[in-house]
């Protein structure tokens, strides 16, 4: 399976995707390409990983960087960003084949954390 997204020529400017928007592009994606017979969850786990593997290798050697990157070249920004992306699609693509709506699994585990974790403020 290839990088996501690869083959657009122009990129689609979208504010304020839902998941759910990214979750049918995706689909239809691996649709047009006849991808789902790959899209078994251990098969995207396995690229998922594979993609947090390529992240890290961005930082393995920078040590502690400043928020914002300010020290960082556009083309070592942009290329984060394409990395972040490709874990974020195999996160969602990953979620949506086991029949989980991420965003709503999110909001339950902020609302978790915030119990196990209360502010100081609440104490």
């Amino acid at each position: 399976m290839g990088e996501l997204g690869e083959e657009l020529k122009e990129p689609e400017i979208a504010k304020n995707v839902s998941l759910k928007d990214l979750s049918r592009k995706l689909e239809e994606f691996a649709k047009e390409r006849n991808w789902e017979q790959y899209h078994s969850p251990r098969n995207l786990l396995l690229a998922l990983v594979g993609e947090v593997g390529e992240l890290s290798e961005i930082f393995q050697w920078r040590g502690e960087v400043p928020k914002g990157l300010p020290n960082w070249k556009d083309s070592e920004k942009e290329h984060l960003g394409e990395e972040l992306s490709d874990v974020l699609l195999y996160l969602i693509r990953l979620a949506d084949i086991c029949g989980i709506d991420l965003g709503d699994a999110a909001l339950k585990k902020i609302v978790k954390n915030a119990m196990k974790y209360p502010s100081p403020k609440n104490l």
